[in-house]
Parts: C-alpha cells; sequence; structure tokens
C-alpha cells in the first residue's frame, strides 16, 4: 500500500488509535514482536499503527498484531495523520529526541521510559543498560499494566513459489551495517566451499550496496553465479527464502532475527556486541551463538578483534551440530 492509501485508510477507520513509534531496521522490528502483540492483545478494538519505515510493512503485517505502517524516518517528525492517539508508545528509545518526536503527535497519554527532560514521560520505569532488547520494552509494557510475553517472537514464512532447489538450502549473509560486524570475507568463502562440497546448495543474500560482495564470495568459494541474490530479494521474499532454508549463517545482524522468528537454524557470529543483548533466546538450541566474550565499538570502520577471534573450523563445528540435531 502506499502512503496515501495508508493516509486515506486510516481517515476512514473511526476506531481509536494506538500509536507505536520504532522508527528503525529489521532486527529492531523483530525483536518488538511480543511488544507489538502484548499492545494489540491490550487494545483490541483500537487500530493499531506503526511508525516504522515503509519497507518493514509486509513483516509487521506478518505478526498479526500491526493494522498499518506509517512510514517514517528515524527521529524525524510524524506524518498529521497519526495525531491524536489515545495511547502511543515509545519503543523507539530512551529519550528525549524520541519522546519529543511522539510528543509532536499529541497522544493523549504516552508510555516510555522516563527522562529528567520530559516531564510527560516522569511515570515510566528507568532506562537499565546491558538488558535484552527484547525484555526492555516488555518490562516498559508491564509498567503499564499491560502483560507481554517475550517468548512469542515467531511469524508464519510466507508463501511463495520457491523452486524445490532452494529449500533446505545453507543461507549466508555476509553483510552487516557496519565494519566491525562482518567477519572476513574469506572466511564466509572457506564455509561456503565447504557446504557446497558436502552437497548443500548455497545462497549467498544481502542488499542491493553489498551485490558486488556476494559477487566476490561467489566467486572465491566457487559457486554458481545464480548463487548470488544480493539486491535481488525485496524483505518478503527474503522472509520466504530464510523460512524454507536449512540453515543460516551471518553475523549480528537483522537477517538474524529473522531466522528466530521463523525458526531456521542459524549460526550466528558476534564480535564487538554481547549476545546477552541482541541474541535468539538461549532456550532455543537451534540458534547457534559464537562469541568470545569481548566487547568493542559496533560502529567501528574495521572488524572487531572479538569477532575476527572466531575461526572457520569453530562455525563448521556448530553447523554440524545444526545437522546431527536439526537437519532439515
Amino acid at each position: 500500500m502506499s502512503f496515501d492509501g495508508v493516509v486515506l485508510a486510516l481517515a476512514g477507520d473511526r476506531r481509536p488509535m494506538v500509536l507505536v513509534l520504532r522508527a528503525l531496521g529489521l532486527g529492531d522490528v523483530l525483536t518488538a514482536v511480543p511488544s507489538l502483540r502484548g499492545i494489540a492483545e491490550r487494545f483490541p478494538d483500537h487500530r493499531k499503527v506503526l511508525c516504522a519505515p515503509a519497507p518493514l510493512e509486509p513483516l509487521a503485517r506478518l505478526t498479526g498484531a500491526v493494522d498499518a505502517v506509517v512510514h517514517t524516518e528515524p527521529l524525524a517528525p510524524l506524518e498529521d495523520s497519526v495525531n491524536g492517539a489515545d495511547v502511543a508508545f515509545n519503543l523507539h528509545g530512551k529519550g528525549p529526541q524520541s519522546h519529543r518526536v511522539l510528543l509532536g503527535s499529541h497522544p493523549r497519554e504516552m508510555v516510555a521510559f522516563a527522562h529528567p527532560s520530559i516531564p510527560e514521560s516522569s511515570g515510566g520505569p528507568e532506562w537499565r543498560d546491558g538488558e535484552h532488547e527484547v525484555a526492555r520494552w516488555c518490562r516498559l509494557l508491564r509498567h503499564r499494566g499491560i502483560s507481554c510475553d517475550p517468548r512469542l517472537l515467531g511469524l508464519e514464512a510466507p508463501e511463495l513459489p520457491l523452486g524445490e532447489e532452494l529449500r533446505g538450502a545453507t543461507v549466508i549473509h555476509p553483510g552487516a551495517a557496519s565494519p566491525a560486524r562482518r567477519w572476513p570475507l574469506e572466511r564466509w568463502a572457506e564455509v561456503a566451499r565447504r557446504e557446497s562440497r558436502a552437497g548443500r546448495r548455497v545462497l549467498i543474500t544481502g542488499g542491493a550496496a553489498e551485490a558486488a560482495l556476494g559477487t566476490a564470495l561467489a566467486e572465491q568459494a566457487g559457486l554458481g553465479a545464480g548463487s548470488n541474490l544480493c539486491g535481488r530479494t525485496d524483505l518478503t521474499e527474503l522472509a520466504g527464502l530464510i523460512g524454507a532454508a536449512g540453515r543460516l549463517l551471518c553475523g549480528d545482524t537483522g537477517v538474524a532475527h529473522l531466522a528466530t522468528a521463523l525458526g531456521t537454524p542459524s549460526v550466528v557470529l558476534f564480535g564487538p556486541t554481547s549476545p546477552a543483548l541482541w541474541g535468539p533466546p538461549r532456550e532455543r538450541p537451534q540458534h547457534r551463538v559464537l562469541w568470545k566474550g569481548t566487547t568493542g565499538d559496533p560502529h567501528a570502520a574495521v572488524p572487531d578483534p572479538g569477532l575476527l577471534a572466531i575461526g572457520v573450523q569453530e562455525v563448521l563445528e556448530e553447523l554440524a551440530l545444526l545437522d546431527m540435531v536439526f537437519n532439515r
């Protein structure tokens, strides 16, 4: 649906509105799924509007907890179409900037973490550094008296006409938003070669900006040209592909949360950030985490030393464990 279509749909819906601000990326929206579902259950007769980047709309709708997505850039003023919500939830950050963005839409009530410079937030709970992203927003809702189950992360994979050769494939997602979270290309290539020699189809995913990275990986690993899907899938197609895959290999980035949501076995490499903050649920052994116990700058211009300390053999051993227990 176009943005104009969203505005028209909102204008024609006379139900009271609940507004949620989460104008961030893929992983951010997926870690907020339990909170979105808690809000939807608490306000069944309201229209639930999520302010987030428009490309995330297909996944937001898969939650069953969102009626509409209004395109919003991080910390940009909200569109007039969302003014006057009954309740507005700040699932974006701890403030004060995001608090002010939300208050600019003139909601009757704002649910947010307390910030000393925003009087309207004074009744909220205190922000806790080092809290897992899923648990943080559930705690905010519970403070407001709203039930929230952090285990409700699952999504149904969209039904897509995928060829049988893509089902059960090993998907490698080598990119990440910053170099600090990117494992070296030559190591991914070695893992890809070993997977290919084991008789598995290997596919490479990423955005359009990572097409050259995907090409280089395919060439170094000796894969066919059709293995590089970087820039060739939209978010719905990516979700369908991950849902049908046998396993996902990636760094600490949004697609790892997609594997968690879809139940696809995964091996996730952490470097500058602890998996205690953004990792998959510990009670799900199909999601394997590699981390050397160190932290650093997640926005650094070079790969994190802790990430570089993870070797190819360790990744292969985790893959072998997945294959023994969760062979798909």
